[in-house]
């Protein structure tokens, strides 16, 4: 294959992953550059205007922290705080180390050489007094670091340890919900990643909360560096006398440490409201108010103790009685709105509990409807013998699949086992799809002894006949036993008829079982060669269902389909050219008559009982075909029928009766019309045609039905 030829298939498959590839719009790049521009704040000049701006945004970006920590509902929803205070406390950072270099280098030329918001600030908060200034500086800086910083750095470090101690018990609790059923995999997922994201974000938290400490002692330092390195480079390089520069190089210093500290304080008030939030879901408002309101007592004695200072004598009466009047006003309003939110709050449960009930009738009338696929129904007597040894049963039913799935290549249905008014108390009755295939009784009490045409036991009994498969048959009491054991017979219990009934009744009913479903897994389950297959296949030559009806039909007369390649190759070949499923299904057993005659044969051998040359010229001459010499109909006299019947009927009880295990052979063309009514009397023989007949197997004749 040359360059030009492949070039465009991956010119092609780089297109795809391009698009498939989360389209970010730039931001990646924007922040980056963005972490640049903030590191570079440190080693560059920066004119005053530029620092105005980023002072703004500092302000800015920290009340923005401080308005998403009042809002989320739980602090996992702010799980990216940590970077966002590092990179909050970088810009802080910078931005003193530049406003000292201005401060520094140009601090003789006024109160604005540091830029407009600095000097605003100083002359705003100090009132044109430095000392001042230093005052309240000192007054937010242990505000910041002692009471606010310290408290929520606490709380981080007792959080982080207390999540990462729980997460054992947590994981067992989601292990030990998912065993029970009580949740899904996903949901169990879901629950483990939010462990996870919890025990990472508090020891997160618990670092970063240094990083606030850290700014609040980083911004004393700057200030003292500030104010005595500008009063020495004030008087040392611009001549001004000691106290015109220490009153200069003091306001701008304070002023500078508001301006961080400020911002400063309200980050901190976020990361501290973020990590005393805890276990409470909702907004901060939400979860206060709602607390805090909830108890409409404590607002009235409240507003008692307002009227009551508010009577003392000394003290101002408008605050302290207005006050009161509001904490009367919601005592009085509160449980009122309480009491409706109440009330709905049970309407809407008891209408969803209505709409649950509904909902439900609905779905057990849907269940109802639906009915098993294989299902036991036995009378009270007989489920209160073998329902309790469900042990038993369920074990050999399992085996008992599980030998059908071997033999015939697919899964036959979940057996429903149930008790029933509706049989009689000894009975039992096996149901396909809901519709009653056999109905049996049996004694309860007593054995089975199968004697078939053989010698009966010398025991008293009741001849009957063995459910399965007909043969004769005596039930002898328990009693006795022992006895048919010294005589050489065995007996066989009632859960063993029950069962071995059930497995010839399914083995009957094959083509029934297969669903639409089943089929579609085997086929998923192919390599993926034979699904290229597949797909080849359907539906442009023949259709799911078409595909099914074969399967169906093979399975129809015990022909396993275990094969399933095998099948499927052969259905491959016939299709172009043939697409009625009874001929595709004649192709395919042709192609499988070597698994067809092997599951036949006896050790080799297969014995076969032909149809006479009389019955193959009767039944030849009954077939029609059209133009192309194809079978279209078949016409056979009804007293033909009817004779072939009788005389097929005693030749293979013959052969029956004489303990032979064998087929019916017939030619190609009439093979399906001879099973059509031999079926009928005798469900369980095979009729095989000519080219059936698989190459170096032993064929033994066993006589001709003439």
């Amino acid at each position: 294959m040359s360059i030009a030829t492949i070039t465009p298939a991956r010119a092609q498959q780089a297109k795809a992953a391009a698009a498939r590839a989360p389209r970010r719009g730039g931001r990646d790049v924007g922040f980056a550059i963005g972490i640049v521009a903030i590191l570079s704040i440190f080693f560059l000049p920066i004119p005053s205007f530029m620092i105005d701006m980023g002072l703004a945004f500092s302000i800015a970006l920290s009340v923005l922290i401080l308005m998403v920590a009042l809002w989320i509902e739980r602090p996992l929803d702010f799980s990216a705080f940590p970077t966002v205070l590092l990179v909050a406390t970088l810009l802080r950072l910078s931005l003193n180390i530049a406003t000292t270099r201005l401060i520094l280098s140009n601090g003789s030329e006024g109160s604005n050489a540091a830029g407009f918001i600095i000097g605003g600030f100083s002359r705003l908060v100090m009132g044109g007094d430095f000392v001042i200034g230093l005052i309240v500086f000192a007054i937010l800086l242990t505000i910041n670091f002692v009471v606010i910083t310290k408290g929520a750095t606490r709380i981080a470090e007792v959080g982080a340890r207390f999540t990462l101690d729980a997460i054992p018990g947590k994981q067992m609790a989601i292990d030990a919900d998912l065993s029970a059923g009580l949740i899904d995999d996903k949901e169990a997922q879901r629950r483990r990643r939010e462990l996870e994201e919890e025990s990472a974000f508090f020891g997160s938290m618990d670092g970063a909360s240094k990083f606030v400490r850290g700014d609040a002692v980083a911004g004393l330092i700057i200030l003292a560096v500030n104010v005595f390195g500008g009063i020495v480079i004030g008087v040392t390089r611009h001549g001004m006398p000691f106290g015109q520069a220490a009153d200069v190089f003091a306001k701008l210093s304070v002023g500078d440490g508001l301006v961080s500290q400020i911002p400063s304080l309200i980050v901190s008030l976020g990361a501290a409201l973020l990590v005393s939030k805890g276990g409470t879901r909702g907004s901060t408002e939400k979860a206060v108010m709602n607390q805090l309101v909830h108890f409409p007592r404590a607002l009235l004695v409240a507003a008692l103790m307002m009227f009551l200072l508010a009577v003392v004598p000394g003290l101002p009466f408008f605050p302290f009685a207005f006050l009161g009047g509001l904490m009367v006003a919601a005592g009085t309003v509160l449980p009122r709105r309480l009491a409706a939110a109440k009330a709905a709050e049970d309407r809407d449960a008891a209408q969803k509990a209505d709409a649950a009930a509904v909902a439900e009738t609905k779905d057990s009338v849907k269940e109802f409807l639906r009915t098993a696929e294989i299902e036991i129904a036995m009378g009270k007597q007989l489920a209160a013998r073998l329902l309790p040894s469900g042990t038993e049963l369920a074990h050999r039913v399992t085996k008992m699949r599980r030998k059908f799935a071997k033999q015939y290549g697919f899964v036959v249905p979940e057996i429903k086992v149930s008790d029933s008014m509706d049989v009689p108390p000894k009975s039992y009755q096996i149901r396909i799809h809901g519709t009653v295939v056999v109905s049996q009784e049996l004694r309860l009490g007593e054995s089975l002894i199968i004697t078939g045409d053989g010698r009966r036991p010398d025991l008293p009994g009741i001849d009957t006949r063995e459910p399965a498969f007909g043969m004769k048959a005596l039930w002898v009491s328990d009693a006795y036993a022992a006895e048919a054991k010294r005589q050489n017979f065995q007996t066989v219990d009632t859960l063993s008829i029950l069962l071995t009934h059930l497995s010839e009744v399914i083995r009957n009913n094959l083509s029934q079982l297969l669903s639409y479903k089943d089929m579609r897994a085997l086929l998923d389950r192919l390599e993926p060669e034979y699904k290229k297959l597949i797909d080849d296949m359907c539906p442009g030559q023949i259709s799911y269902s078409g595909l099914q009806a074969v399967l169906k039909l093979l399975l129809g007369e015990r022909v396993s389909i275990r094969n399933l390649h095998l099948i499927l190759e052969a259905i491959a070949e016939i299709v172009p050219h043939v697409r009625r499923s009874e001929q595709v299904a004649e192709h395919v057993r042709v192609r499988m008559s070597q698994q067809i005659c092997g599951d036949l044969a006896d050790n080799g051998v297969l014995k076969v009982l032909r149809l006479g040359n009389r019955w193959d010229l009767a039944f030849h001459q009954s077939v029609k075909r059209d133009a192309k010499g194809e079978v279209t109909e078949f016409e056979l006299d009804p007293r033909l029928v009817e004779q072939f019947g009788q005389e097929a009927s005693a030749a293979i009880r013959e052969r029956m009766d004489g303990g032979h295990s064998f087929v019916l052979i017939a030619a190609p063309e009439v093979r399906t019309y001879v099973r059509m009514i031999v079926e009928r009397m005798f469900a369980t023989l095979p009729v095989l045609s000519h080219l059936e007949i698989a190459r170096g197997l032993e064929i033994k004749p066993l006589g001709t039905v003439s």
